[in-house]
């Protein structure tokens, strides 16, 4: 056997030891998975999946923007539903000051015009209840007023209403109150379901961003790996071509293949260093350590039930209330576009007490009763088809919403059903992945260690490598997906398949 030279005879050691070393590198920075951990944990206090999720719905922009949107939501309906209780309120005119010449009729018949100062000053106090179902409102209210006359005829006068009971009521009219409280209903229900759907779409982006922080952190450090074994590599093809072992093709191509590995390497830690900070955005977390996170140990299996995923979908997703308030808003436009050009009437009627008198004391005593009675009517005769057109395009309004809510129902039953699906072909794909990137790895350290004693060439040894980077991809990307579709159907359904409990 011909001699090596003495520098060839101190690169062989270095080689076998960054070749042997490799492996454990790239064991301590593969992902972990039922092939590969052996029921080991992958790393120790590190930013889990799961703690990624909390931080971002506990602390994130995006959840705190949530969270105020639905307080306004709640607060908007707590003050609608306010109104609806009796209101008590105090009205009137402090001052209404009118200084100007105004003609006086006298005993005789004659109108003499004379110059006069007044200020008619009143209060009230009012209690109203609007009544949403007969479209009416009820009020009972005490009123006083003082008029102050200067000039010729100078005086004080005080007129009392100690009470009046009022109502108003219109008839073949909207019924706005009725129509308002239907919608406000559905408005606030939407509202929190739109607050889940946001916490959901929150978690999956959280969820996405994890895993490619995490896909971005094993392809750096296989990348890294990639760089050492590449370099000892052509340091070795480099001993092995002067004394003729191999030809100039295959040193060419270890080197092309460690610059290659070198230029990945950059890419690699530009694409880590994009992905955490996406991800700090995400989970509201700036700290100047870098983040150490780690994929869930185990992947939970669970038999989605495609049925289940749609009926659950049909009854927690917001698309259910909005199709609801559409249909209310729609129906409501038509109602009053019907009944805004027909007949209508309105009555206002009204019985109290009142008196009046020069003495504010007197004003209050034996007051007299006061009624009121007034019908208004409106009865359009000749609208050039105005009348027509608007229920027209109400009835077309009212049948284009139901068309839209048909279709976003089918498109909801469509997205849970295929949710369902794909989380159970991303179960499936996740541990074929997981076996197929133990293999490659296998195959890798086989072929490493065969071209190191020259059993096979170069390009062999490429290839192998090249399968190990793609299978490693691979089950990372696995991983991903396998998460990305769990939340994918929570957000889809807003259920837990897991817990077997609608989230709340």
């Amino acid at each position: 056997m011909q001699s090596l030279p003495r520098y060839a005879r101190g690169v062989l050691p270095l080689a076998f030891a960054a070749l042997l070393a490799a492996p454990s590198l790239a064991q301590q920075t593969a992902p972990c998975h039922p092939e590969r951990s052996e029921g080991t944990a992958c790393g120790g206090g590190a930013l889990t999946l799961a703690d990624a999720v909390a931080l971002a719905q506990r602390q994130g922009l995006s959840a705190e923007a949530s969270r105020n949107a639905l307080a306004a939501a709640r607060a908007r309906d707590k003050a609608f539903n306010a109104r609806l209780m009796p209101q008590v309120s105090i009205a009137g005119d402090a001052a209404n000051y009118n200084h100007a010449i105004i003609p006086v009729v006298q005993p005789t018949g004659e109108t003499h015009f004379v110059s006069q100062s007044q200020n008619v000053s009143s209060m009230g106090l009012i209690v109203s209840q609007p009544v949403p179902w007969l479209g009416s409102t009820f009020s009972v209210g005490s009123y006083l007023a003082r008029v102050d006359v200067t000039g010729r005829g100078a005086g004080r006068t005080y007129n009392s209403r100690p009470f009046v009971i009022s109502l108003h009521q219109d008839l073949l009219k909207p019924r706005t109150t009725l129509w308002d409280a239907r919608a406000q209903d559905l408005r606030a229900n939407l509202a929190e379901r739109q607050y889940l759907e946001s916490r959901e779409d929150l978690a999956l982006n959280t969820a996405s961003a994890f895993f490619d922080y995490y896909a971005a952190t094993v392809a750096l450090a296989n990348a890294t790996t990639n760089v050492a074994v590449n370099d000892t590599l052509y340091t070795l093809n480099k001993g092995r071509f002067e004394v003729g072992k191999i030809g100039e093709n295959d040193l060419l191509q270890s080197e092309l293949q460690l610059l290659r590995a070198r230029a990945s390497l950059d890419g690699a830690k530009l694409e880590r260093d994009r992905s955490e900070s996406a991800l700090r955005r995400l989970i509201n977390v700036h700290v100047p350590d870098t983040l150490l996170v780690v994929p869930p140990q185990t992947v939970t299996t669970v038999d989605v039930n495609p049925d289940v995923a749609v009926r659950q979908a049909l009854e927690n997703a917001s698309i259910t209330e909005q199709a609801a308030l559409d249909s209310v808003n729609a129906r409501r436009a038509e109602t009053e576009a019907r009944l805004s050009n027909g007949f209508g009437a309105s009555i206002d009627a009204s019985y109290g007490m009142n008196q009046t008198s020069s003495l504010f004391g007197l004003a209050y005593t034996s007051p007299l009763p006061q009624q009121q009675f007034q019908m208004q009517l409106t009865m359009p005769l000749f609208q050039w088809g105005g009348g027509r057109a608007d229920l027209q395009a109400a009835r077309a309004g009212e049948a284009q919403v139901a068309s839209q809510s048909r279709a976003r129902r089918e498109q909801l039953e469509e997205d849970a059903r295929y949710a369902a699906l794909q989380l159970t072909q991303s179960q499936r794909m996740l541990l074929s992945s997981a076996k197929a990137d133990t293999v490659a790895a296998k195959r890798f350290e086989v072929a490493k260690n065969r071209y190191v004693i020259g059993k096979i060439g170069v390009s062999d040894l490429f290839i192998a490598q090249n399968e190990k980077d793609q299978a490693l991809q691979a089950y990372v990307q696995a991983l991903r997906n396998y998460w990305t579709s769990y939340y994918r159907l929570r957000r889809v359904t807003l259920y837990d398949f897991f817990g077997k409990a609608e989230l709340r």
